[in-house]
C-alpha cells in the first residue's frame, strides 16, 4: 500500500467507530478517531489526512456545520455517516461539500470500499491534473480549483472534476451518467439526482463572478458548458 494513509473519523457511538477501525487497521490505513466535533477539527487544522468519516450528529454540534468549518481550509474527502435517511439531508450534506453519504446501520465493509474509492479517486485527481491549464481568458484550472480573475471559485473535488468534464468539451451536452463517470460517483454509492445537487451548487459559487449561466441545461438529456457566456456576462 506504499506510505501509510490516515482515515480521520469523528463518531461518538463507540461500537460504530470500533468496527470501523478494525475493518481499516486491518486494510493498512492508520486512524485518528475523536467523539466530539470540536477534537475533530483541531486535530484536522494541525494535520492531514487521506479522507474524513463523518457523523452528522455529535454531542458538542452538528455534522454538517463542522462540514463547512472543514472546507473553509481543506478539500479532502468527507463521508457522512448518520441514522437519518431523510432525502433533504442527503442533498444537504452534498450541496455544502460532502463526497458521499452512509445512513446507519450499514456494512463496515461496504464503508471500506467506499473510503478505498474516494482515496483513490482523489489521487488519480491530484496526479492527472495538470498544474495549471486555460480554458479561456477568464476561467483557469490550478490546484485543483477555478479561478476568476485570480479568485478561486472554491469548489470541492467532486465539483472540481464535474466542471472540468464540463470545460473539456465546451458546448458538449453530457449526461448525468457520464458526469458521475467524470467525477467518480460510484452507481452503488450516488444517484443520478445527487449531479443536479452539485451543478446546482457549481452556479452557486460561479455567481459572484457572474458566469452561472455558463453550465446550461439540455432538458431530457442532461448539461453542457457554454463559453459563449465569457463574452457576455461580466
Amino acid at each position: 500500500m506504499g506510505e501509510q494513509l490516515t482515515v480521520a473519523i469523528i463518531e461518538d457511538e463507540p461500537a460504530i467507530a470500533e468496527n470501523l477501525i478494525h475493518v481499516l487497521e486491518a486494510d493498512g490505513y492508520s486512524v485518528q478517531w475523536f467523539t466530539t466535533a470540536g477534537e475533530g477539527l483541531t486535530y484536522l487544522k494541525q494535520y492531514s489526512a487521506a479522507l474524513l468519516v463523518l457523523d452528522v450528529g455529535l454531542p458538542d454540534g452538528n455534522g454538517f456545520e463542522l462540514c463547512k468549518a472543514i472546507r473553509d481550509f481543506s478539500d479532502l474527502p468527507i463521508i457522512f455517516l448518520t441514522a437519518r435517511n431523510d432525502e433533504i439531508d442527503r442533498v444537504v450534506g452534498l450541496e455544502i461539500g460532502a463526497d458521499d453519504y452512509v445512513t446507519k446501520p450499514f456494512s463496515p465493509r461496504e464503508m471500506l470500499a467506499r473510503i478505498k474509492l474516494r482515496i483513490k479517486s482523489r489521487a488519480v485527481t491530484v496526479d492527472a491534473s495538470p498544474t495549471q491549464v486555460s480554458y479561456n481568458d477568464e476561467l483557469i484550472a490550478d490546484n485543483y480549483d477555478y479561478f476568476i480573475k485570480g479568485q478561486a471559485v472554491g469548489l470541492t473535488a467532486v465539483e472540481f472534476k464535474i466542471l472540468n468534464k464540463l470545460i473539456s468539451i465546451s458546448a458538449n451536452v453530457l449526461s448525468r451518467e457520464q458526469l458521475m463517470l467524470a467525477a467518480d460517483m460510484a452507481p452503488e454509492a450516488s444517484y443520478e439526482r445527487n449531479i443536479d445537487t452539485h451543478i446546482k451548487a457549481i452556479r452557486n459559487k460561479l455567481k459572484p463572478f457572474g458566469r452561472s449561466e455558463c453550465i446550461q441545461t439540455k432538458r431530457g438529456f442532461g448539461y453542457f458548458y457554454s463559453s459563449d457566456c465569457n463574452n457576455t456576462q461580466g
